[in-house]
């Protein structure tokens, strides 16, 4: 064995018994602290700007309610009312961040409705006493009425856009899925309404009759065509867009897609919440059979299709094709 030989042997032994440097533990720890933050989904935060004005307005309230029960009830003109005021104040907290929690907080605003009932009886009992300055009493019941007006306008708003459509008739069902493209492109395509007929098999074909009104025809029992119109309740630009049909129609439907850039970068997360009630003499059969399959089922194909549409520009079909039993 030559010189040269031996001390590369030397040397290979050495590097492979010489322990490995490894990187200081506040560096490591930086690492998987910027890691898990990548990892980690994006808060959900309530959606209706009107919704969130209330839970903020509910809040900012609520904490004068608690800090302040003195001055607030002699701003009002009632007396000896400090220790409810401190309760209807944590009430106020706990609807405000109940709704700036939630991207559609039907429940958390229609109990701030309850609580708006709460408070004028309160009020009306205040007017009604003589220890009260009823001046400034009748000023408040109008500021909480303005207010109550406002939280049933948006509840409303907000169960209609959710699809709050007889929860006990209805078919529902929301999906999810992953796909890598930007929430642009995918806003883009699903915003025009033309193209849902391409990867939902059910729908035989959208199409606009105005701005913001559409007119939609299914695939119905024994191949009768069912049609409905609907009309656009939200569009924030690459970010979410909400639907639903407009009375009369055959089919009462409503649905909404959201669009959420996935961690990591990792494309976007796409979620679809979709909502069938009978209506006009239809049964929740014939509803049923709109998607020839369970609808959890159908939806979630119609995702994989959507997928496949925009990350290879085309999909599989079966329009024209026997369907299965």
């Amino acid at each position: 064995m030559t010189t040269e030989q031996v001390n590369a042997d030397v040397e290979s032994s050495r590097l492979r018994t010489q322990p490995r440097e490894r990187p200081p533990r506040s560096t490591l720890s930086r690492h998987r602290k910027r890691d898990r933050s990548q990892a980690r989904p994006p808060l959900r935060t309530v959606e209706n700007p009107l919704a969130r004005g209330l839970g903020w307005f509910g809040i900012g309230l609520g904490l004068i309610e608690v800090m302040a029960p003195r001055g607030l009830a002699r701003a009002i003109g009632i007396y000896n009312h400090r220790a409810l005021l401190r309760v209807f104040g944590l009430r106020e907290i706990a609807s405000g961040l109940g709704i700036l929690s939630q991207p559609r907080p039907v429940g958390w605003m229609w109990g701030r409705v309850g609580g708006d009932a709460m408070d004028l009886a309160v009020l009306a009992l205040a007017l009604a006493s003589s220890r009260s300055r009823r001046g400034r009493v009748a000023a408040a019941t109008a500021a909480v009425a303005g207010v109550a007006v406002l939280d049933v306008l948006c509840s409303r708003q907000l169960s209609e856009q959710t699809g709050m459509i007889d929860e006990s008739r209805a078919i529902r069902t929301h999906k999810s899925m992953t796909i890598s493209r930007s929430p642009e492109e995918l806003y883009r395509a699903w915003r025009d309404f033309d193209n849902l007929p391409r990867w939902m098999s059910h729908l035989e074909s959208v199409r606009m009759i105005g701005e913001n009104r559409s007119h939609w025809i299914a695939k119905g029992p024994a191949g009768a065509p069912v049609e409905w119109d609907a009309e656009l309740t939200e569009d924030r630009p690459n970010e979410y867009i909400a639907w639903r049909s407009i009375g009369g129609s055959d089919v009462d439907h409503a649905g909404s897609v959201r669009f959420e850039r996935a961690p990591a970068g990792r494309g976007t997360e796409v979620h679809v919440d979709l909502a069938y009630r009978p209506a006009g003499g239809m049964t929740g059969a014939a509803v049923a059979k709109l998607f020839g399959r369970a609808p959890d089922q159908q939806i979630q194909e119609d995702l994989r299709r959507f997928k496949q549409t925009m990350e290879a520009g085309e999909a599989p079909t079966t329009r024209g094709q026997p369907r299965g039993a």
